[in-house]
C-alpha cells in the first residue's frame, strides 16, 4: 500500500477509530498499529473521539500504551488511517485531521460508507474491520504475533457474535485458525471479552429488560421489539456505559420480531440506537435515513429528544420501506 510504504522514516501516523469503539473499531486499530511498528514505524498514536475511556472487556488488548486522548492527537500528522467509521461524523473532534496535509486512509466494511478519505480500502463483504485490516498487512508483509492476533481475533469475534452471525463465512474461520496458529488463547479472550460483567450490570440488564416492548405488527408484520435505558439507570447501578453495548443481544433473541433495538441515553435529549434484523428487514436503509449507517442485519445511529419520539422515527421509517416495496416486505 503506498500511503504505508512511502511514508518518510520519521513519518508520523495517526491512527483513529470511531466514538465509543466496540472490539472491531479498537482490536482493528490497535492490531494495526502493532502491525506498523514492526515494520519500523515509531512515530505513531492511536485515539478516538470522546472520553479516552476503553470499554472494561477491552482493557486486556495488547497496544494499548498507544492510546492518547483525542486531545492529544498529533494535529498534522502524515498519514490518517480510520478504522470502522462509516463517516466522518464518526470520528467527532477528530474528523478534522482528515484534511491536513497528510494522507487519509479509511479501513471500513459498513455498506453506508461513501468513501470519504484519499485511499478508501471498504468491503461491505467483510465480516468485520478486522478482516480488511488483516488483508492489508499481509500485503505489506507484516508477519501476524501474538499481539496482533490477539487485537484481531477480538475484532473478529466480536462484529461476528462470537462466529453466530450470517457473515460467519468459510474465509472468516479460516482468518481465526491464522490468528489461533500464534498460540493466543480464545477460551480466556472469551471470557473476558463475553462471559465478564459486574453483578451491577445483571441487575441493570434485568430492568432494562423488563421493560422491553413487543410490536408484531411493526416491521410489515415481522414485529419489532425495543427497550430502553437512561442515564439514571446507569447512575442507580453504579455502571459504565459501555456495558449496555451487550443489552441488544438478549434482546435480539425474542422469536416473534425480526427487528430490534437498543435505545441507550448518552446525554439529556441524546440517544444511541442499536437496531438489529434477523434477516427480513434492511435496518441499515432504517438507520440511514435517521442519520446513522451500518449493515443490512445491524446499523446505528443517533437521535434527540424523548424515547416514544425516537421509536416513533424508528416505526415511520419502517412504514415508509414497506410502502415503496422495499426488502422490508420479504417473508
Amino acid at each position: 500500500m503506498a500511503a504505508v510504504r512511502q511514508l518518510p522514516a520519521d513519518g508520523r501516523v495517526l491512527l483513529i477509530c470511531h466514538v465509543n469503539p466496540d472490539g472491531d473499531a479498537l482490536g482493528s486499530m490497535l492490531g494495526f498499529a502493532l502491525g506498523l511498528r514492526r515494520l519500523g514505524v515509531r512515530r505513531l498514536q492511536a485515539t478516538f473521539p470522546g472520553p479516552p475511556e476503553v470499554p472494561e472487556p477491552l482493557r486486556g488488548l495488547p497496544g494499548l500504551e498507544l492510546l492518547v486522548p483525542a486531545e492529544d492527537a498529533d494535529p498534522q500528522p502524515d498519514l490518517v488511517i480510520c478504522f470502522d467509521a462509516a463517516s466522518d461524523s464518526r470520528l467527532g473532534e477528530l474528523a478534522d485531521r482528515l484534511t491536513g496535509s497528510g494522507t487519509a486512509l479509511v479501513l471500513d466494511h459498513h455498506a453506508s460508507n461513501a468513501g470519504f478519505g484519499d485511499v478508501n480500502l471498504v468491503d461491505p463483504a467483510a465480516a468485520a474491520t478486522s478482516v480488511v485490516a488483516e488483508q492489508l498487512l499481509d500485503r505489506l508483509g507484516v508477519p501476524l504475533d501474538a499481539g496482533i492476533a490477539e487485537c484481531l481475533y477480538v475484532a473478529l469475534s466480536t462484529d461476528t457474535g462470537s462466529f453466530r452471525f450470517d457473515a460467519t463465512t468459510p474465509a472468516v474461520h479460516e482468518m481465526a485458525a491464522r490468528l489461533l496458529a500464534t498460540g493466543i488463547r480464545p477460551g480466556d479472550i472469551s471470557r473476558r471479552v463475553f462471559d465478564t460483567r459486574p453483578f451491577g450490570a445483571v441487575r441493570l440488564f434485568g430492568e432494562v429488560l423488563g421493560r422491553a416492548r413487543l410490536e408484531p405488527d411493526a416491521a410489515a408484520g415481522h414485529g419489532l421489539v425495543w427497550t430502553y435505558a437512561t442515564l439514571d439507570d446507569l447512575a442507580r447501578h453504579e455502571q459504565r456505559p459501555y456495558v449496555l453495548e451487550a443489552l441488544i443481544d438478549p434482546v435480539r433473541c425474542t422469536a416473534e420480531a425480526d427487528v430490534s433495538c437498543v435505545v441507550k441515553q448518552t446525554a439529556p435529549g441524546v440517544w444511541a440506537v442499536s437496531l438489529r434484523s434477523k434477516g427480513a428487514t434492511d435496518v441499515s436503509r432504517v438507520a440511514v435515513a435517521l442519520g446513522g449507517g451500518g449493515h443490512r442485519l445491524a446499523a446505528g445511529f443517533t437521535s434527540r429528544g424523548t424515547v416514544d419520539e425516537v421509536v416513533e422515527r424508528i416505526r415511520a421509517q419502517l412504514r415508509a420501506g414497506v410502502r415503496r416495496g422495499g426488502v422490508d416486505q420479504q417473508g
